[in-house]
């Protein structure tokens, strides 16, 4: 297939059980929607359950399918995580999908940069770690969505969780490169155990969505404010096309695990989605190590053997 995937490429998912975290709206919103559009079952896991609602009766409106299901999740709060992995395991056998793609970006106050680990790294580790008995009984997969904002963080070998004293943009970076050492620490892992599950990252480049439009001004004066939503909501490209990374290392069989999906364009900001390379640190075996084991801790969890 090649650079030129698409996802009438990908093959149907009839009977399938997918779970999108942050679905209702932005790239997640397209995400599930794709997916659906291809026959799976969705399962929507967001923390808010109004717009949740409203997302669910936007693609039962598109067309024929399953109906999606709407699962309460807070990735800040490791108990509203546990009630929900608890909740799908309970409700399906197995899972063919877990896409890990809530997040929130640019959070101010004493507290932000902390809760920006949480919700788009630690909560997504906690989700990951409850489902993984049943993505392994379905062979299925993992797609982590990280950022080519992940070259901007940084994280210490010796406290790599510690960001309270970045700036709320720095410490989003940092959140996403912890996505990034995670999910190929993990991956590595899964493989050394023979797991017949496998993990996956992608990034969108830069695309319309909430989170670009509000987040990186979150902290920013009013003109700068102003003319910063304005940018991610009206530049950069589709958000249908921003989520297409994720729903190839999602759905292409000739994405190997331990892959890394993201746009082929200037910079990666936009195009085709394809293979791409991560920063030195991403890759950095020794702090993905660190970060995996600091990790597990900070959620109270234990990495199958």
């Amino acid at each position: 297939m090649g650079s030129s995937w698409t996802l009438h490429d990908a093959a149907r998912l009839d009977g399938a059980t997918v779970v999108v975290t942050g679905a209702n709206s932005g790239l997640g919103f397209e995400t599930a929607r794709a997916l659906r559009a291809k026959g799976a079952q969705v399962i929507m896991a967001c923390r808010n359950a109004t717009k949740a609602a409203d997302a669910i009766s936007r693609l039962e409106s598109e067309g024929p399918g399953a109906q999606p299901v709407f699962v309460a999740l807070d990735l800040e709060d490791f108990d509203s995580v546990r009630a929900a992995a608890a909740e799908i395991a309970s409700g399906y056998g197995s899972l063919d999908l877990l896409i890990n793609n809530a997040g929130v970006m640019g959070l101010r106050g004493p507290d932000g940069p902390d809760r920006q680990m949480k919700a788009n790294h630690l909560g997504h580790v906690a989700l990951t770690v409850d489902l993984l008995p049943a993505i392994e009984a379905a062979q299925g997969r993992i797609v982590v969505v990280s950022s080519n904002m992940h070259r901007q963080g940084t994280i210490s070998l010796t406290a790599p969780l510690d960001v309270a004293d970045q700036k709320p943009i720095a410490a989003y970076g940092s959140s996403k490169l912890a996505n990034l050492l995670f999910a190929f620490e993990a991956d590595r892992r899964l493989r050394a155990a023979s797991s017949p599950a496998s993990i996956r990252a992608a990034h969108p480049g830069w695309s319309r969505s909430e989170l670009a439009a509000n987040g990186p001004v979150e902290s920013a004066g009013s003109i700068s404010k102003r003319l910063g939503s304005f940018a991610g909501a009206h530049l950069g490209q589709k958000t249908r096309n921003g989520a297409l990374p994720t729903l190839r290392a999602a759905l292409d069989p000739s994405i190997p695990p331990g892959g890394y999906v993201g746009p082929s364009g200037l910079m990666e900001l936009w195009g085709r989605p394809e293979p791409v390379g991560a920063s030195k640190d991403a890759t950095n075996h020794l702090l993905a190590g660190a970060l995996f084991d600091a990790s597990l801790a900070a959620v109270g969890a234990n990495w199958p053997s």
